[in-house]
Parts: C-alpha cells; sequence; structure tokens
C-alpha cells in the first residue's frame, strides 16, 4: 500500500530535478520530445506553492520548456501555465514514492487539454540502471497496480 505523502513531505521530496523513466501520457511518447524532465522550486511551504518546469529536447536538440505554477490543494497539486498557458489548469499528485524518494509516480488526471496519465520520474543523480526492476518490485507502495505497470512505456534515460 502507498505511503500517504503529506504537504511537508512533498515540500522535503520534490524540488529538484526529475527525469522522466516510464510513462503513458501521449505528450512524451513518440520521437518528438526527447529527455523530459520536471523541475521543481519551491515558492512557498505554507500554503505549498512549486514553481514548475517541464523540460525536453527536440529532435534538432533544441531545448523547449513550458514553466508553471503547482498550489497543493486538498490533496493534489493545481498546475497553472505561464502566458498564454494560464488558461489551463490540470491536477496531478503524487500516486507513491520509493523507500529512498528517488522514484516518484505521478498520476496526472483527465483536463480539457490532456488525458490522464501516469509517469515514472527519477530524481537527477540518482542511479536508473534498475529503476524498472525497482518500480516493478514496488508498484504498490509507488501506488501502482499491475494493471497500469503494464501500460507504461520506458524511455531512454541514456539520452538525458
Amino acid at each position: 500500500m502507498p505511503t500517504v505523502l503529506t504537504a511537508d513531505d512533498l515540500a522535503r521530496l520534490l524540488p529538484g530535478t526529475w527525469r522522466i523513466g516510464a510513462t503513458n501520457f501521449p505528450m512524451w511518447l513518440g520521437d518528438r520530445r526527447l529527455a523530459p524532465t520536471f523541475t521543481y522550486e519551491l515558492k512557498s511551504s505554507a500554503p505549498l506553492v512549486l514553481k514548475d518546469t517541464v523540460g525536453w529536447k527536440t529532435t534538432t536538440g533544441a531545448d523547449r520548456k513550458l514553466l508553471g505554477t503547482d498550489r497543493w490543494k486538498h490533496d493534489e497539486f493545481v498546475w497553472r501555465g505561464r502566458g498564454v498557458l494560464a488558461l489551463f489548469a490540470s491536477r496531478w499528485h503524487v500516486a507513491g514514492a520509493s523507500e529512498d524518494g528517488s522514484i516518484l509516480v505521478i498520476r496526472f488526471s483527465k483536463s480539457i487539454g490532456t488525458p490522464a496519465g501516469l509517469d515514472v520520474v527519477i530524481k537527477e543523480g540518482a542511479d536508473a540502471a534498475n529503476v524498472r526492476s525497482a518500480v516493478a518490485t514496488a508498484s504498490d507502495t509507488l501506488g501502482l497496480g499491475h494493471e497500469e505497470f503494464a501500460t507504461l512505456s520506458w524511455l531512454d534515460l541514456g539520452a538525458a
């Protein structure tokens, strides 16, 4: 059973850069967006607010990013983009974390512009060599069902 993470836990755990290791989220599938990352910066711990940078490389090697703000509301984050993307919001939460906090499962709710989806993210600097087997053996702790695990596509972590 996954551990319930509090806002205080998330304020300590999330800041930093996370590489997407596996996903069923269409934005990351295919070959148009490579080496996707999430970078979270703590703006406020009470209430919990994060600055959010989603980054990736294009097939030509150009860096791209989306900027947003995540606000903790009840038991999930509400993301709002900046600029034109301020019109859009999405909801997400951390479904579970590995014992050492180096692997997270992030669950996204369906929004106007995106379907529901899952990302398995690995903290920058953590050993990603055996992440797939680590997720498979700790799927309950990570809040990931066996059927959901089967829907994941594993990304090339060497491309980061």
